[in-house]
């Protein structure tokens, strides 16, 4: 098959790729805008490849989607092009209406357009996939409820109400034009190639430097936990099986505070790197609690029996081993991670493109 994957250069979307290629005998084709989150450096290990190709490409342009989609003739769309970080959509909430909401919107007409020119057999055999966030489902927090598929939608945030939107698209775009479509709602990822803003790569590079260790509030924030690489293998898993019109929650069964999340990252890096920097005794000494962010949800935690039991997709990974190959990835791609904290990543990008 032919598998198109939108923001393919970000953390998820280039799992994604680098798995398809990996696995399977697809052809992929990613396109990505290239953000401050795109990194063409997370896609070395694929990009060589004759089944792997690159088009930089806005979703919110509609002609260059029709122009690549034609030319291209997918067989599935995955859609994880998003702005995705919480902080960033409080501080700028235009560009989550742009990218989440239009660049959604945009997609699903010019893959529209695109289905209804095929032939029947085509037709029934063609899938939208749009990737989402549980944040959709707002805050848990009080009970021990956990997220499921019927869960009514009540975002906290611009970014997650932004990716409640395109959700409601996406599912009105099959309900009224009949576009093939499935959706998936993921928990929090971690692994390799994990842009550093986010907690997990943030708490593990700025131990290593002897920085503080920020966080929220009191770090009783309950998150669940999903590998990057178990969630990549069950997205291609509901977009090659699931039927039409299903939504599947991906979780990884892995429920934790922050603050017990930074502190097994500070005991792993004891582990791993006893030499501290700056003469500090403990890694958890860095630890600082700053002012917890506007809105910020207390608890998510998925029920993903439904995945298992029409998909029979589970996570390999427990949060223990997944968080140790995650230490250890960081550990030994340090050239990767000063590329991203130099700004040079940026650079590189563009020769490579060119």
């Amino acid at each position: 098959m032919k598998v198109i994957v939108t923001g393919g250069a970000g953390f998820i979307g280039s799992a994604v790729a680098r798995y398809i290629i990996e696995n399977t005998i697809d052809e992929v084709l990613v396109i990505d805008k290239l953000t401050y989150a795109g990194n063409l450096e997370s896609l070395n290990d694929v990009w060589t490849n004759e089944r792997f190709s690159f088009k930089q490409i806005d979703i919110c342009d509609r002609q260059a989607l029709d122009n690549i989609i034609l030319s291209y003739t997918p067989d599935i769309i995955m859609h994880l092009a998003a702005e995705s970080h919480v902080d960033r959509s409080i501080d700028n909430p235009s560009s989550f209406i742009e990218t989440n909401i239009i660049g959604t919107y945009t997609l699903l007409e010019s893959s529209l357009a695109y289905w209804r020119k095929l032939d029947k057999i085509r037709q029934s055999t063609f899938r939208f996939h749009h990737i989402s966030t549980d944040e959709v489902y707002g805050d848990l927090h009080g009970t021990t409820d956990l997220f499921t598929e019927k869960t009514p939608y009540s975002p906290s945030s611009p970014y997650s109400a932004s990716k409640a939107s395109s959700d409601h698209l996406v599912r009105a775009w099959h309900r009224t034009f009949g576009l093939p479509t499935v959706i998936t709602n993921c928990s929090n990822n971690y692994g390799p190639y994990h842009f550093p803003e986010k907690l997990i790569p943030l708490m593990i590079l700025n131990a290593l430097e002897g920085k503080p260790l920020p966080v929220y509030g009191n770090g009783q924030q309950i998150r669940d936990w999903l590998y990057v690489e178990d969630h990549a293998r069950a997205l291609y898993l509901v977009a090659t099986k699931a039927k039409v019109g299903e939504n599947y929650n991906i979780g990884g069964h892995n429920e934790r505070k922050n603050i017990d999340v930074v502190n097994l990252i500070c005991e792993l890096l004891e582990e791993f790197v006893p030499n501290k920097p700056n003469n500090i005794q403990f890694y958890k000494d860095l630890i600082t609690y700053v002012t917890d962010r506007p809105g910020h949800d207390q608890r998510y935690a998925i029920d993903s029996s439904k995945i298992y039991q029409d998909l029979e997709w589970k996570p390999k990974e427990t949060f223990e081993s997944g968080m140790r190959k995650t230490v250890h990835w960081y550990l030994n791609n340090k050239i990767w991670c000063e590329h991203i904290k130099d700004g040079s990543y940026v650079r590189l990008r563009q020769g490579i493109i060119n």
